[in-house]
């Protein structure tokens, strides 16, 4: 099981690494990981704070000594508060549909992000490609989750 899983995982780096630059990224035949992470270091959200989205309303570099493994990937985090609560409800900070562009999910694909596009609403932090689709984004938000919630679990499956 670990061994598929570090294919797995091996297998989805290389590709977002190939891909890099492209705005919508597909991988056809093969399993995308849960969680959108940097091909080195397999950081989540590039390395920036999921709580600090929340309490700062602002994108925030973690740092290495506050670093939490969560799903397979390493979460960093800016405090010891920000870690700590993280721990206690993960589900509550970490980015909708894995931390992948949101507007790609709702698009049936999927792209990988810039940390400081993003958005709250709902409770829920959703981060996306880039400025212009974050504008995108926001033109029809609501819309776009209800797509983006239906398509989700079946693009981790492909």
């Amino acid at each position: 099981m670990k061994k598929i899983t570090l294919m797995r995982t091996f297998r989805a780096r290389l590709a977002q690494l190939l891909m890099a630059g492209l705005l919508v990224m597909s991988f056809p035949a093969q399993a995308l990981d849960a969680i959108n992470t940097t091909f080195f270091g397999n950081l989540a959200i590039k390395g920036y704070d999921p709580v600090a989205y929340f309490v700062e309303n602002r994108a925030v570099k973690g740092k290495a000594k506050f670093e939490h493994e969560w799903m397979e990937a390493n979460w960093r985090f800016s405090s010891k508060d920000n870690l700590e609560a993280f721990k206690g409800n993960p589900d509550k900070y970490a980015p909708a549909y894995g931390g992948y562009c949101a507007y790609a999910v709702s698009q049936n694909d999927i792209a990988g992000i810039e940390p400081e596009q993003f958005t709250i609403y709902k409770g829920r932090l959703y981060l996306n490609y880039n400025q212009s689709i974050n504008q995108k984004w926001l033109s029809n938000r609501d819309s776009y989750i209800t797509d983006a919630d239906r398509y989700w679990p079946e693009l981790l499956k492909k």
